[in-house]
């Protein structure tokens, strides 16, 4: 979750919305609960009121009580009573019971000192099942003669409070839970609209990278706007920073070269031992020049950004420039049929390098044809030169890669300087690519160039 600001974003929200419904279903469950227990309370009074004025004492010693008018008074074990207790110097409880009682005696409390004839106060009682009630009571003193304390108790049975209470709850929970789906789906499409922006922004920079833009276009949300702002001048600076770079390494080889032509064109049509020693280093120092000026342009170019170089041309125009080249041999290159063009994440001038390399070196070995291939497989463009010359030894095709290694057919006419298939293979791991060797279906040998692709 750490690493994911919309599951952050989103559990935070959903545990805050949770415990939100939870603690407003509590409270509304406690608000109703409460209400109905003071609503209880208020019938089981207006019922003791009632009771209270429907005694009477009468001369011979008995309780006369009228009838109750609530139904369930008279209904066995209803849940609503009402009990009548003596007091005073021969107490006796149940004195007289409503129906609903059946043959039950409810028990309570010692009678205070003291007997409030206009007050009363709530109990908290059990029946003889157990079952919890809620008890209003009141001590009376009749004016009747001879008539001893009373006190009245009228008792419901908790149940009146639960039932009605749960009911509330599975609706309650059913409407809190509705609202809680509703939050969360509302909250999970917020959020996918509110970093929908992030996600543009994320696909506009790998637009950048892979070479389809040079800067990020379009409009941002307000928030986004100095990071996008932020975001192209760092490309621009980088930009002109690897101009900047090449164009030095350029004028550095140009510095450097121009006074090795001159060394070498001084020592040129001379034989002596200083002569062909000024032509040899010049001509080294030359190729020195070119190798390291080849992989500092490729350094630079894969660090900059929107590179993309389209292939099928410049590789046709290759092909015209080796078969002009290679023409007294009577040597053919051809371009592979339903070859579909590509685009390289590159510079042009190190693609030009590169296959440039391969193609005539592929020309130097061949007896009369060249055939070039591409295909691109996901991020990858694979370069395929065949050439139906002698080809070479396994043990030998690792080799021809390194710095320095010349190979020569008998007469020596297509040894190189060595540094040509080194140059490609610098410039392709520079890349993030390779360049191998393998055995052609021409005869001959067969060159594999693997290279970035830009979308």
């Amino acid at each position: 979750m750490k690493n994911s600001l919309r599951l952050r974003l989103l559990v935070g929200t959903l545990a805050w919305l949770l415990l939100s419904i939870a603690a407003a279903g509590w409270g509304l469950r406690a608000l109703l609960q409460g209400h109905i227990a003071q609503q209880l309370v208020v019938q089981l009074v207006m019922d003791l009121d009632h009771l209270s004025g429907s005694i009477d004492w009468a001369p011979d010693g008995r309780l006369d009580v009228d009838k109750q008018p609530d139904a369930r008074l008279a209904q066995p074990l209803s849940g609503l009573y009402w009990q009548i207790d003596r007091l005073g110097a021969q107490p006796q409880a149940g004195l007289a019971r409503s129906r609903s009682l059946w043959d039950q005696t409810l028990q309570l409390p010692a009678a205070p000192a003291a007997y409030l004839a206009q007050g009363h106060s709530v109990l908290q009682l059990h029946d003889a099942q157990g079952h919890a009630l809620l008890a209003v009571a009141r001590s009376v003193q009749l004016a009747d003669e001879g008539a001893p304390p009373l006190r009245l108790v009228v008792a419901g049975d908790k149940a009146l409070i639960a039932e009605p209470l749960g009911r509330f709850t599975h609706i309650l929970l059913l409407a809190l839970g509705a609202l809680a789906l509703g939050l969360a789906l509302a909250v999970a499409l917020q959020l996918q609209l509110a970093l929908r922006p992030l996600t543009t922004l994320r696909q506009r920079l790998a637009a950048v990278r892979a070479g389809q833009a040079e800067r990020l276009e379009g409009g941002f949300a307000q928030e986004l706007e100095p990071l996008v702002n932020e975001f192209n001048h760092v490309l621009g600076e980088n930009a002109e920073m690897v101009r900047r770079a090449r164009a030095q390494a350029g004028n550095l080889a140009h510095a450097v070269n121009t006074p090795l032509t001159i060394l070498a064109n001084a020592a040129q049509g001379q034989q002596t031992p200083l002569a062909l020693l000024v032509r040899e280093q010049a001509e080294a120092a030359r190729r020195q020049v070119d190798w390291h000026l080849a992989r500092a342009r490729a350094s630079a170019a894969v660090r900059a950004t929107g590179l993309a170089t389209p292939v099928l041309e410049p590789l046709q125009a290759l092909l015209r420039t080796m078969a002009r080249l290679h023409e007294e041999r009577g040597v053919t290159f051809a371009l592979a049929p339903g070859v579909r063009d590509a685009r390289f994440r590159g510079e042009a001038q190190d693609l030009y390098e590169m296959l440039g390399n391969l193609i005539d070196n592929a020309g130097k070995w061949a007896r009369a044809r060249v055939l070039v291939d591409l295909a691109q497989d996901g991020g990858m463009l694979h370069f395929t030169i065949d050439d139906d010359g002698p080809g070479l030894p396994e043990a030998e095709r690792a080799r021809i890669f390194e710095r320095g290694v010349q190979l020569a057919d008998t007469e020596g006419a297509r040894a190189g300087a060595g540094l040509g298939l080194d140059i490609v293979r610098s410039l392709a791991e520079t890349y993030g690519g390779s360049v191998h060797a393998d055995d052609s279906p021409l005869g001959g040998l067969r060159m594999r160039l693997e290279l970035p692709a830009a979308s």
